[in-house]
């Protein structure tokens, strides 16, 4: 029998086949897909992120290119607010490099945009429950392009999205550093003078007594009714009507501090009906009712 003569590194070269064939090649990724991370996010994790000013980063800011797109990065983020969907990374990318270098950590409040200078940060509502978060961007996408933001897990788990995976959210620019800037955006409930609230003219036909609720963890101060017979152009959104003036109040009080806007009892012929207003951005006023709607109130409806 002839003994064949076969060189050590074809052993090698053929063990090295086998590794490889038994391993799934995902690029730099461990995983093929994203998945959820095994336990939730703890108390300290869930704090806003802080913003400052910062320098923009050495990487991730210059036009570039992903699938044959090109993405223009902005020179500043002053005055920037976009809605549309979010959504959510976690597991597969959780200590991988951003684009802007830094390590990826799902349990951080941050976030990834195509266009937004690196870093930015953001204030994001959840439209449909009026939840917020901080978030600091320092890496780019989402690439599906429906999406606006890609949001770290524990923003997404304290925007409530976990479970639908996806939501309609506002983003706005956070550019107001000032100590006053930073509180105001800590701070969910509306400012107002609680001395000498304001009363605004509904528009209705018919003489009513209307009452303003200022949303404020104090009592509810007592405030002048006023007489309405002309009609204006603010368009509000009608609520709640009962004969209850106690269950108005307390529902007006609750819409005026969770959705930061001014909460207006009407009375008509015994009949106190709950309207949140004035609004004069059309686009706001069917996001607005439709966030009150998804809330527990399917039958609210725009008052002209």
């Amino acid at each position: 029998m002839t003994k064949l003569n076969i060189p050590q590194h074809f052993y090698l070269w053929l063990l090295l086949i086998m590794v490889s064939a038994c391993s799934t090649n995902h690029g730099r990724y461990q995983q093929k897909h994203d998945s959820t991370p095994t336990r939730i996010p703890n108390a300290s994790e869930l704090h806003n992120a802080t913003p400052r000013a910062e320098e923009h980063s050495r990487g991730g800011n210059k036009h570039y290119q992903v699938f044959g797109k090109h993405y223009q990065v902005l020179n500043t983020a002053e005055n920037f607010s976009q809605t549309g969907t979010a959504s959510w990374y976690g597991r597969k990318f959780h200590g991988h490099l951003t684009s802007n270098g830094e390590i990826y950590d799902m349990y951080a409040m941050s976030a990834a945009h195509k266009n937004l200078p690196l870093p930015t940060y953001l204030k994001v509502v959840n439209n449909s429950n009026g939840k917020s978060v901080i978030v600091r961007v320092n890496d780019r996408g989402p690439f599906h392009q429906s999406r606006i933001i890609d949001l770290s897990y524990s923003a997404a788990y304290k925007l409530d999205m976990l479970r639908t995976g996806t939501a309609n959210v506002t983003i706005s620019a956070i550019n107001d550093f000032s100590t006053a800037g930073l509180a105001q955006l800590e701070d969910n409930t509306p400012r107002f003078n609680d001395t000498a609230a304001q009363i605004t003219t509904l528009p209705t036909s018919a003489v009513s007594t209307v009452t303003q609720v200022i949303a404020t963890d104090k009592t509810i101060p007592k405030i002048p009714t006023l007489l309405v017979s002309s009609p204006v152009k603010s368009q509000y959104i009608q609520v709640f009507a009962s004969q209850s003036h106690a269950q108005a109040t307390k529902l007006a009080k609750t819409l005026a501090k969770q959705y930061q806007k001014n909460a207006q009892i009407e009375e008509k012929n015994g009949i106190f009906r709950v309207l949140v207003g004035p609004i004069e951005s059309n686009d706001e006023l069917k996001r607005l009712l439709l966030m009150i709607k998804d809330n527990g109130h399917p039958k609210a409806f725009i008052r002209k």
